[in-house]
């Protein structure tokens, strides 16, 4: 199949299957004569893995790991339980920092005693007089990767 039948039969986007080409998550395609890029089901296969590992928010780092790891076919599995583990780990922290985001939001919300001026704005005033730390002191997380 060519990249966009390869598109429509996995939801990924072209720009995406090239990147993952690039990156060396999905091996390269044969060519044809007309040097369009020609895949095959074991393509799909590995972009549906592929996909369902980023739907899981995991990191192209983790999917290396993890598509290492099923090349061991008949292995112990102890080292992709660790991978998830690690990602369960990071999941849970980002949903830590994630709930006081939301309280430091729900506190900003709560500096608008009513709806007026701009000028007299309660949000606006703890924006501008704040900074990157929270109440505690600390930093404001960033759950960016």
């Amino acid at each position: 199949m060519k990249i966009g039948e390869l598109s429509a039969a996995t939801g990924c986007p072209i720009e995406t299957i090239r990147y993952y080409e690039k990156e060396g998550l999905l091996p390269g395609a044969a060519r044809s004569e007309g040097n369009y890029r020609i895949y095959n089901t074991s393509h799909r296969d590995r972009l549906t893995f592929i996909r369902r590992c980023r739907s899981l928010d995991m990191s192209l780092d983790e999917i290396h790991h993890l598509l290492l790891l099923q090349k061991t076919s008949g292995e112990n599995c102890a080292g992709i339980d660790h991978v998830i583990e690690q990602h369960l780990s990071h999941v849970s922290e980002r949903i830590r920092e994630l709930q006081g985001l939301k309280r430091q939001l729900a506190e900003l919300l709560a500096q608008c005693s009513a709806p007026g001026k701009t000028d007299d704005c309660g949000i606006l005033k703890g924006l501008t007089g704040g900074s990157n730390e929270d109440k505690r002191g600390g930093h404001v997380p960033r759950t960016h990767r």
